[in-house]
């Protein structure tokens, strides 16, 4: 861990939430939500679910990413009156999982919810199943590719290159601060990167997107799950998913099977937590990318 390079904020929150495997929550120990200073307003959280950001405006507060249950976010906000007692304003969501949006339903009513135009297309179509996003809050703002704006004194980059994590992944730029909030497209719990198929994500878009947020002007890049990381460590990622990526092009084309690529290509990933469902591997996804396959 290298959280000796921010200045950290001593609380530790007990969160009352259940832990999660990318967005579906399982009932596992609690551990705290952790909030430390990145530089001056810009705070980020983990715990509870996916990472999130805290910006602190002239009047108000920015959170990018919700948390996954109405009990973690609600301690994620308790902490966060530890540092301000400026209300949350706006809520900016970098995709549609489960982990990052359904904390919502403990946030202030009337509150601006910024997503990109697909992640509020699949948050919509998530009100008809089993897990649906909080239906009170739904996006009051979209942005297809790009979209520079100042919001409570902070300027912000709202950015889409492709689909990649999902459809609707949107990367949040702070170029005053040089920080970059990247959701799960990038995540360090995983050996490779994570593409949800079923939300039509790519591994060619993430390539593209992946590319686009190490052109930024930043430092500081937060991901959707894990660490703070360096431009070295995203470079390094997408070297080794290049190599990776090339490898089951290759097996796929040479006519080996799915199970033969798993075989031959061990993939580290974390277990499902109990009672959550798994996500297909990177391998996986490729190969059902170059064989046009789905099951």
């Amino acid at each position: 861990m290298r959280h000796g390079r921010f200045s950290a904020v001593a609380l530790a929150v007990v969160a009352g939430f259940c832990a999660f495997a990318f967005g579906v929550p399982a009932q596992q120990a609690n551990p705290p939500i952790e909030v430390k200073q990145l530089i001056g307003d810009v705070y980020w959280a983990e715990g509870g679910g996916g990472n999130t950001g805290f910006i602190v405006g002239k009047d108000g507060v920015l959170v990018i990413d919700a948390k996954t249950t109405p009990e973690s976010a609600k301690s994620m906000l308790e902490s966060l009156q530890k540092i301000t007692p400026k209300p949350v304003t706006h809520a900016i969501i970098t995709h549609s999982d489960a982990d990052h949006v359904n904390g919502l339903a403990a946030f202030p009513k009337g509150i601006a919810v910024i997503t990109q135009v697909n992640c509020k297309k699949e948050m919509e179509e998530s009100l008809k199943t089993d897990r649906p996003a909080p239906a009170d809050y739904m996006p009051t703002h979209t942005v297809d590719k790009k979209e520079s704006m100042t919001l409570d004194g902070i300027r912000f980059e709202f950015l889409h290159w492709a689909p990649a994590h999902t459809s609707g992944d949107l990367v949040v730029y702070l170029p005053q601060q040089k920080i970059v909030f990247t959701g799960d497209i990038i995540t360090t719990n995983r050996e490779f990167p994570l593409i949800h198929l079923e939300k039509n994500g790519s591994s060619e878009g993430w390539f593209t997107t992946v590319k686009g947020i190490l052109a930024l002007d930043a430092d500081t890049f937060v991901p959707g799950h894990g660490d703070i990381q360096t431009r070295a460590d995203i470079q390094n990622l997408v070297a080794k998913s290049q190599e990776r990526h090339a490898k089951v092009v290759e097996m796929a084309k040479a006519g080996k099977s799915l199970d033969a690529i798993k075989a031959a290509l061990p993939e580290k990933n974390p277990p499902p937590a109990p009672g959550a469902r798994g996500f297909a591997g990177y391998d996986e996804v490729v190969y059902r990318e170059v064989t046009k396959t789905t099951n």
